[in-house]
């Protein structure tokens, strides 16, 4: 019932209560202030706006990313991208409301070169800040609709909210130019408070009882598969069909809502609307905040093609931002031709962009498209073409970008609520290994070896880690010191993605556990930064990172002769142009290999092996053999048979298990865990045959509810009898459940399944002492209960964080089933698996 991270699930249990509030407690703010406008025609200035603005970060920005990050962990896709998108809005709202309340006269003008530390000048301006805000307050626009409608798909309150922020933002925008649209705006802010609270009340209730008390949530508009049927050309027809990973749910709406509201920003910016782009950098650094947490939940769910991806796409809109923010706000575009020729940043970006291109070959053609539109958009951005041509062509590379990530967001949110490729997303260019063969052929060229590779050393952070240091060297090239415009200019693609972005891949190599893995990138984002501040204001080596290591020693010593005033900038330039290669080359091979989980590209050997001394270990309290030999199940099975207590794996976390044929072995369990005796312990069957051969008196509907959780992480608890006996339960009838009633659960995994089928029925509960997080890796089960039990099954990590979910089902017939405990299936899911059996048995 507890996460890793040692939160109970009942803190999670219900995260969109604390979305809902957010954006009750926002559009409550904006209402009260809109209608004080509205009366006495005097608009917030000064403190009350700034107020107002942090108001909206606090409340309406970080508690909804709250409600996302546990949204994300309950496994709902709509909860997670509707309250991250939100938050971005609101924070966003609020940093427009600050800037405005700063500089109440913004100006489009720009400050002379060098001169970064005043205030912005004052005086005539086309925009004021809070003009410049009606870009993003579009895009989100349009983003509010498409989760309006998908929200659909799950409840009938959410959509009447999301449609009514939607709405409520259209006359927003059209405020900043008549005071009349203030009035409509607070009205259908308090639609929002409205419907918003009696949402949070009845979640808040459901969450409390563990069943739907108010109407609104657990029956949808309308059945999601009414949008489309199965495509049976997806991609996971072809043959990309992985394990389904129900512990985060998918992030690739948030992605695509992030790459749809940065290029709407930019695309107005580019035509000529937004002079200025202070506000704009601030939405956009906000939005791309989000974006890294799709890559980083792409981490969590080992994902590596979307981890770099995300983590690319942010980082490009990060340093265009605030390029263009350095550029309208100190330089002027006068100045920022002849500087611009310099720069070189662009190229690796494109370079990138062709990269992920042909990674995504194996993938849908909608993923093509969508980075074939990155490579339009990153030539566009190439520093050499000239800045009036270069806006115009960018303008319209935003706009298909916007375009293409829109539709991905629909299809991505309607095709992860429905769980099949409802929405159109087309066929892959060519399968899985047919991309590997070919990568493989490009290997072979080079090392002359045929063997196909069986695993790989490459890290999913690694692609993130060369491509932060490549793109860091490269727009570091300077051709000349003495040109600050330029030196201004390249701050944003040196420091972001060399120091702020490396520090991300830090994060994410702690978050795999690796000890040495944090140090490098860390190390090289204290040497960008210094590089910055100073030029313009692994466990194991291979032969490609000691490449690149080298070529950074190298830049060191040009670092060291630049404060001597001594630098030979042809020097310079080969070494930062070498470095850059590398890690191009480093982040393509790095992305292939741990894709495919095969060193396809060549990296090169370790060149030192750290061998461990096996005399030095510490022996093993229990017996661990591993679950993919079938003498470690027949170990496990005849202890178990013995009457041992043993960890064993399930298809939700690791478990204790027990005999139900030997009674004192359940009651070590008890004893084990110390475990109060009033809770009930729960079997374990291998399938649903079993229990058809006892002959319990079970109902025709309990039978086809069963039929369709089974199995699963689902648990039901029925009425217990002698039957039991006949299943195989033995001497331990009366330690098993309660008095009257008993849970089985039919596992959904193989090793399990057949260790019960070596054992019979075993008594069943989770591996920690009793008020513990939760056991997902037998390694934590050694550590914590090993010196108590006699042998631990060796599975690796778990395929969940959380139980499973039980289901009292001993009325099923009067009065329904009630949810006792929501696990890693969620109750609006269970509900939902009833209530179409109860209507076709009707």
């Amino acid at each position: 019932m507890a996460s890793t991270a040692g939160f109970a699930a009942v803190f999670y249990s219900e995260p969109a209560v604390l979305g809902l509030l957010a954006n009750v407690v926002s559009a409550f703010l904006l209402c009260l202030q809109n209608f004080a406008v509205a009366h006495t025609g005097l608009r917030p200035q000064g403190a009350e706006d700034i107020l107002a603005g942090v108001h909206l970060i606090l409340i309406g920005g970080f508690v909804q990313l709250l409600a996302g990050f546990l949204a994300f962990r309950k496994y709902d896709h709509l909860g997670g991208a509707a309250f991250l998108t939100f938050s971005a809005l609101w924070s966003s709202y609020g940093a427009t409301r600050i800037i405005a309340a700063a500089y109440p006269s913004l100006q489009n003008i720009t400050l002379p070169s060098g001169n970064a530390t005043h205030l912005l000048p004052t005086g005539m301006a086309d925009l004021s800040a809070s003009h410049s805000a009606v870009a993003g307050l579009v895009a989100y626009i349009s983003i509010s609709f498409i989760l309006s409608f998908c929200s659909a798909t799950v409840n009938y309150i959410m959509p009447f909210i999301f449609g009514a922020i939607a709405l409520a933002l259209v006359f927003e925008a059209v405020a900043l130019f008549g005071q009349w649209a203030l009035v409509v705006s607070g009205v259908i802010e308090l639609v929002i408070v409205m419907c918003g609270l009696y949402g949070a009340v009845a979640l808040l209730f459901k969450g409390i009882t563990q069943r739907y008390v108010l109407p609104g949530f657990g029956h949808p508009l309308f059945n999601v598969l009414l949008l489309g049927s199965a495509q049976k050309s997806s991609s996971k027809a072809i043959g990309e069909e992985k394990k389904k990973n129900t512990k985060y749910a998918e992030p690739m709406a948030l992605g695509n809502i992030c790459d749809t509201v940065s290029p709407f920003l930019f695309a107005f910016y580019f035509f000529g609307y937004m002079k200025n782009f202070c506000v704009g950098a601030a939405w956009i650094s906000i939005i791309s905040s989000c974006q890294l947490l799709s890559s980083f939940y792409s981490y969590l769910r080992g994902d590596v093609y979307y981890t770099t991806k995300f983590g690319v796409h942010s980082l490009y809109w990060l340093v265009m931002s605030w390029e263009e923010f350095t550029l309208t706000t100190f330089l002027g575009l006068s100045k920022a031709q002849e500087s611009r020729l310099g720069m070189f940043g662009g190229w690796f970006f494109l370079a990138t962009a062709c990269m992920l291109f042909l990674m995504s070959t194996h993938k849908d053609t909608l993923e093509m498209l969508q980075n074939a539109s990155f490579i339009i958009l990153t030539t566009a951005s190439i520093h050499q073409i000239p800045v009036p041509g270069a806006y115009l062509f960018l303008g319209a590379a935003c706009s298909l970008c916007t375009a293409l990530s829109m539709y991905a967001t629909f299809a991505s949110l309607i095709n992860s609520i429905g769980e099949k490729a409802l929405i159109p997303v087309g066929v892959q260019a060519m399968s899985s290994s047919a991309l590997q063969t070919t990568l493989m052929a490009a290997k072979t060229c080079f090392t002359r070896s045929k063997n196909f590779p069986s695993g790989t050393s490459a890290e999913v952070p690694d692609a993130l880690f060369y491509i932060c240091n490549g793109l860091a060297a490269v727009s570091a090239i300077q051709g000349s010191v003495s040109d600050p415009s330029r030196q201004q200019l390249s701050i944003p693609s040196v420091l972001i993605p060399g120091a702020i972005m490396q520090l991300y891949v830090c994060r994410i190599q702690v978050q795999g556990g690796r000890r040495f893995g944090c140090v490098l990138p860390f190390c090289y984002a204290a040497f960008w930064g210094a590089w910055t501040w100073l030029r313009f204001a692994a466990s194991s080596f291979n032969v490609v990172l000691l490449c690149m290591t080298l070529a950074m020693e190298l830049l060191t010593i040009c670092f060291l002769l630049f404060t001597l005033e001594n630098l030979p900038l042809p020097f310079e330039i080969v070494m930062l142009s070498i470095f850059g290669i590398v890690c191009f080359y480093g982040a393509t091979a790095s992305l292939a290999n741990s894709m495919f989980g095969k060193d396809l590209m060549m990296m090169g050997p370790p060149l030192f092996t750290a061998e461990s001394s096996k005399d030095t270990e510490d022996p093993p309290p229990c017996i661990c053999p591993k679950s993919h030999c079938t003498s470690g199940l027949r170990t496990i099975a005849d202890l178990l048979n013995t009457g041992a207590v043993c960890g064993v794996p399930t298809d939700t976390v690791y478990a204790l298990a027990a005999s139900c044929k030997h009674p004192q072995a359940i009651e070590k369990v008890y004893r084990i865990k110390d475990r109060p005796q009033e809770k009930p312990i729960c079997i374990f069957i291998s399938n649903l045959d079993q229990l058809r051969a006892a002959a319990p008196p079970i109902s025709p509907l309990l039978w086809e509810f069963m039929e369709k959780v089974y199995p699963g992480g689902i648990g039901c608890i029925i009425k217990k009898g002698e039957w039991l006996k006949k299943l195989g339960v033995g001497a331990g009838y009366s330690r098993v459940g309660t008095q009257d009633s008993i849970m089985i659960r039919v596992p959904d995994l193989t090793v399990l399944v057949h260790l019960i089928d070596m054992t019979g029925p075993l008594a069943i509960t989770s591996a920690n002492p009793s008020g513990e997080v939760d056991s997902t890796h037998h390694d934590m089960v050694i550590s914590r209960l090993g010196h108590k039990l006699e042998g631990v099954l060796c599975d690796g990590e778990s395929d969940e964080v959380v139980a499973s979910t039980v289901v009292n089902c001993t009325k099923i017939d009067e009065s329904g089933i009630t949810i006792v405990r929501e696990g890693c299936i969620p109750a609006g899911k269970v509900m939902q698996i009833f209530e179409s059996v109860k209507n076709r048995a009707v």
